[in-house]
């Protein structure tokens, strides 16, 4: 229990800090001054007496060439990477801005920017300062050498990625893969490695104190509190949740005795109740998303039914991961049996996905045929409640097709899609 209480928390812990844009770069400045003033260490050995010596002018000059170079390059980075940022908050949604701002390559390219200044100018004033002898020197020019090597590697593909960053394709890739990865570690553990809700809600209801979404839900700490206190804890309000006072995060049942003396104040801090959603464990959240700009591409304005054909594909493939059968290894067992939570919806699942897209696109044939194909093949999936999701959202959305279109051929090509899931 331990072990994977750790990881959980790990994991949270760096997705929070992956999110920061001064994270990396205070890490790699800090590494460049390590790296600039290690060099001395070189000066107490004998090394001196087999490196070659090197001028201090042709260090002097590599140094002030980077220190002039790289923050311009530096603040060009910043320029183009608020740009894309923006770009992806208005062709996509504003809510695919965090995946956005976590890009590895832009934050590494930043990152090795600022770190080859920092070290450029530190490495300068020490040698300026005749801090380094004969072997010191050799080692910072190695070193000089391969930082110029680094920055023009990571340059050139900086600018392959920065090309591609906020555009609405690459913005769709990166909600798709924070949603697998959120519907992976939910489909290994259901219940978060709780055990399913043995009944209806009952007992002491926890309301929340703030109001925002739940984002977290620390389970070992409710399954330690649970044990200390003989209580069972069922979960009322899993990631993603809407959380106000009026709202029960959870109930607490004794297993004997009177609740009235107890401090819930733990169940309380078990959850984590941010402003916004997040994608880490709220695999719905990622699904609005892409329902998100399929919607704004079929908005007038937009009009880029391209766009929200590529979204129901892309969401077809997020709900056949879902559907996918799960080895015995794959399969999280319970650990925490005094904590009842309850799975996710699959009804719920597909409203999120499809309804926004069945609604703007009633009234676009291409898109309302896309869509019935793609009901239909979730149609034929192994689980009952998607069929039973499917078919209802299939019923729906050629509701809404009946209304919107005006030429009777466009609604007779998606009655003939929609035929597809009944026979």
């Amino acid at each position: 229990m331990s072990s994977t209480l750790l990881t959980d928390r790990v994991r949270v812990f760096l997705n929070q800090f992956r999110h920061r844009l001064w994270v990396k770069p205070l890490i790699v400045c800090l590494l460049s001054i390590m790296a600039a003033l290690i060099a001395k260490l070189a000066d107490g050995t004998g090394l001196a007496q087999i490196t070659p010596e090197i001028s201090l002018d042709s260090i002097e000059v590599l140094l002030s060439i980077m220190a002039s170079s790289m923050l311009v390059i530096a603040t060009f980075s910043v320029g183009s990477m608020v740009s894309a940022y923006a770009s992806a908050a208005t062709t996509a949604t504003p809510r695919s801005f965090v995946l956005v701002v976590a890009d590895d390559a832009s934050q590494n390219a930043l990152s090795t920017f600022v770190g080859a200044f920092i070290f450029s100018i530190v490495a300068l004033t020490a040698v300026k300062n005749s801090y380094f002898q004969t072997a010191g020197l050799f080692i910072l020019f190695l070193l000089t050498a391969l930082i110029f090597s680094v920055v023009i590697f990571t340059f050139v593909r900086w600018v392959d990625s920065i090309a591609r960053l906020g555009r609405m394709g690459t913005t769709i890739e990166k909600v798709e893969i924070a949603t697998a990865a959120s519907l992976k570690r939910r489909k290994h553990a259901p219940t978060l490695c709780g055990v399913s809700v043995s009944s209806e809600a009952s007992g002491r209801a926890v309301h929340a104190v703030n109001v925002g979404y739940v984002q977290y839900i620390n389970i070992a700490a409710l399954q330690n509190w649970a044990e200390k206190h003989k209580m069972r804890v069922v979960i009322a309000a899993l990631p993603g949740t809407f959380a106000a006072q009026n709202r029960p995060l959870a109930y607490i049942r004794a297993d004997s005795g009177d609740l009235t003396e107890l401090d819930n104040t733990p169940v309380l801090a078990a959850f984590q109740i941010g402003d916004v959603r997040l994608f880490d464990d709220d695999p719905r959240f990622g699904l609005v998303v892409l329902s998100e700009i399929a919607g704004r591409a079929l908005s007038p304005a937009v009009n880029d039914p391209g766009t929200a054909i590529c979204i129901i594909g892309t969401l077809i493939r997020l709900f056949t991961l879902w559907d996918e059968p799960l080895t015995d290894n794959d399969r999280q067992a319970p650990e925490y049996n005094r904590i009842e939570v309850p799975e996710i919806c699959p009804h719920d699942m597909c409203d999120d996905a499809f309804t926004a897209i069945a609604r703007d696109g009633a009234g676009i044939v291409e898109v309302a045929v896309r869509l019935q194909k793609a009901l239909s093949s979730l149609a034929s999936s192994h689980d009952k409640n998607i069929r039973a999701a499917a078919e209802y959202h299939s019923e729906l959305a050629l509701k809404r097709a009946k209304n919107a279109l005006d030429v009777a051929e466009d609604y007779k090509a998606v009655q003939a899609a929609a035929q597809q899931i009944s026979q």
